[in-house]
């Protein structure tokens, strides 16, 4: 019976990540990961195209209103991402809330959340590690790597990313989500 369980579990995520992520309709891949993956995704807000997620559940993928993903994304949701209201993820970052700890001598895996507050910018192709919270209103540069907790206003940028500055916009008044039709 076990193995029915694991088929039926690696059958699903097939399907999300090698089917869903490449219907060009957002309707039907947010009915998808709302109805069937069990995700908690908000008005307004939008998945582009080839999505990749490692798990299902309610408490896997929380994500706000008004945000967006961009296409090609890797979300590894399998420790939790949690994304707040008006956030905008650009193409093919990668989200890991999984990793291994090197000082385990059985190499034991671990996973811990990753928290994504409001107003929160991340450039394309950057890369935030497991056990992250990135403040509200901070910016990601493009190809960072984001290896521990960013504050709110920060502008963070390199590998590993650093402050380089602050975001002066307060309060913001802006719907980070858009809809595009064939994304």
């Amino acid at each position: 019976m076990r193995w029915l369980r694991s088929i039926y579990y690696d059958g699903l995520l097939f399907v999300a990540n090698r089917i869903v992520s490449h219907i060009p309709s957002h309707f039907l891949r947010l009915f998808f990961y709302r109805h069937v993956m069990r995700f908690s995704i908000g008005q307004c807000s939008y998945i582009f195209m080839d999505a990749w997620f490692d798990t299902k559940g309610k408490d896997s993928f929380v994500m706000g209103h008004h945000s967006v993903i961009n296409q090609r994304c890797r979300l590894d949701n399998r420790g939790t991402i949690e994304i707040g209201n008006n956030v905008a993820i650009s193409a093919e970052v990668c989200i890991l809330t999984a990793d291994h700890d090197p000082q385990s001598p059985e190499f034991q895996g671990r996973v811990r959340k990753v928290a994504i507050s409001d107003y929160v910018f991340i450039g394309t192709r950057a890369l935030i590690l497991p056990g992250v919270t990135i403040g509200k209103g901070a910016v990601i540069g493009a190809g960072s790597v984001v290896t521990e907790d960013i504050p709110e206003f920060t502008i963070a940028v390199g590998c590993p990313a650093k402050e380089i500055g602050k975001r002066s916009m307060q309060p913001f008044e802006y719907d980070a989500g858009y809809y595009r039709w064939f994304h």
